[in-house]
């Protein structure tokens, strides 16, 4: 006879930040998600090999790999989870990469609970949303490219630097900064 948790969806949440692992398994739980928790790659993939969860939320940036790496490796894992990828450096490269790994949605952070899991049943594209007027700023048009190359070079930073023509230092401080506004 199944427990009632083993009657809850499990779900997987990623993300190298305990503090907003602790607050975001909690919210989860009380929204009837049974949620194991993995602060990297390899655990969480040791973790979704074991037991694969129906819902998974990777978060992209985390020490080691990235968490694109891990939607390529759950979805080669059970291609019927659902994830949705997390970021605090959102880029229209990485969205489309995730998506075209396995990710079901991708969020921009800061995100809640009920936006999470508003993003897991979301199956369909919105045309409803307005198109941008304006273009995109040249700092905003750099932060893509390098962040389209570093993904082409599965995040080799001196790789990265070659292809770009640019010191790989003077990469390492254009990625450690925030991604610019998009206007």
């Amino acid at each position: 006879m199944k427990t009632p948790a083993e009657n809850l969806p499990s779900l997987l949440l990623v993300d190298d930040d305990e503090t907003f692992c602790a607050v975001m398994s909690k919210a989860l739980r009380r929204r009837g998600y049974e949620v194991a928790v993995a602060h990297d790659v390899e655990n969480a993939t040791r973790m979704a090999e074991e037991e694969p969860p129906e819902y998974a939320v990777v978060d992209l940036k985390m020490p080691g790999d990235s968490g694109l790496v891990l939607v390529r490796r759950l979805n080669a894992i059970d291609p019927t989870t659902r994830i949705v990828v997390l970021t605090g450096y959102a880029s229209i490269t990485t969205a489309i990469e995730a998506v075209k790994l396995g990710a079901t949605h991708y969020l921009a952070k800061p995100v809640d609970a009920d936006e999470v899991i508003a993003a897991f049943h979301k199956a369909d594209g919105d045309d409803s949303i307005s198109v941008a007027s304006n273009p995109l700023s040249v700092d905003r048009l750099e932060w893509e490219h390098i962040q389209r190359v570093l993904t082409e070079h599965e995040g080799n930073i001196s790789a990265t630097a070659r292809a770009l023509n640019m010191h790989r230092r003077t990469l390492q401080r254009k990625l450690a900064k925030n991604a610019p506004k998009s206007v």
